[in-house]
């Protein structure tokens, strides 16, 4: 039975409301703009204390009879598993980007130049700084956070709190999109890594045909000027597969959400 503090109704609608917010939450807690170490912890309360007011509204919600018991308790573990594969998806298109960017910088002689990460906390260089920077205008431009926030909301929907857990096909989708991730990060880094790669090789011959030429001192800015430049012609291209990497991490938390 639920802890009775005497206020009647009102306390009922409280645990309701916490346990509803339970998936929204983790989504948050999960996803990368939201779960940024700047967000601070009670901004996100409060925004899934506010989404999950508007879910009881709009979505016809049954919650367990006893929120206390082992079968709510069940289902509250559930809520959070399907909250964290939303907010996951979403943290595996960010990822993309800065793979991308670690093996630029690597062939460029910049991996040195580290930066905090505000998503994670972590250490990453600073092109994937700028990449992830740049994916991040690009999904807020598209309006992929207001989205992925509506797809949240549709699947208490297709997904019932202390209904069926997540399918193994669902599983898979997570799965599959983790490989797309890696070809993704692959192909925003091939155009510039070409480009380093002749790079290398022309001032390998340099240093052979002219063994009096220092080749750290002739390499290492050849190939940060020839990173820059090819960052700079393949900037166009790079937005468009950000573009899709969003798009695309949308239609998977979609294929989650609401199978």
């Amino acid at each position: 039975m639920l802890p009775d503090f005497g206020f009647g109704n009102i306390e009922a609608e409280l645990w309701k409301l916490i346990f509803i917010s339970a998936r929204i939450g983790a989504a948050l807690v999960a996803a990368p703009i939201f779960g940024a170490t700047s967000v601070p912890v009670q901004l996100r309360i409060i925004i899934a204390g506010a989404i999950g007011v508007f879910v009881q509204i709009w979505v016809p919600v049954t919650t367990p009879a006893d929120l206390f018991s082992l079968a709510a308790l069940i289902a509250l573990v559930s809520e959070i598993v399907i909250g964290l594969a939303c907010g996951f998806v979403l943290q595996l298109s960010f990822a993309a980007p800065v793979l991308a960017a670690e093996q630029i910088s690597g062939a460029m002689g910049m991996a040195i130049a580290t930066a905090a990460d505000p998503n994670t906390g972590g250490q990453s260089t600073a092109l994937g700084q700028y990449f992830t920077l740049v994916l991040t205008l690009i999904f807020l431009a598209v309006g992929g956070h207001l989205l992925w926030l509506r797809l949240v909301i549709e699947s208490y929907r297709a997904l019932p709190p202390g209904g069926e857990w997540m399918s193994a096909d669902q599983a898979l989708v997570i799965a599959a999109f983790a490989g797309e991730m890696f070809a993704t990060a692959v192909a925003i880094a091939l155009p510039v890594t070409l480009a380093l790669l002749l790079v290398q090789m022309v001032t390998g011959v340099l240093s052979r045909s002219a063994p009096s030429l220092n080749l750290f001192s002739l390499g290492l800015p050849a190939g940060v000027l020839a990173g820059i430049a090819a960052l700079i012609a393949a900037s166009p291209l790079i937005t468009d597969q950000f573009v899709a990497l969003s798009a695309q991490a949308i239609d998977q938390v979609g294929r989650i959400a609401t199978p």
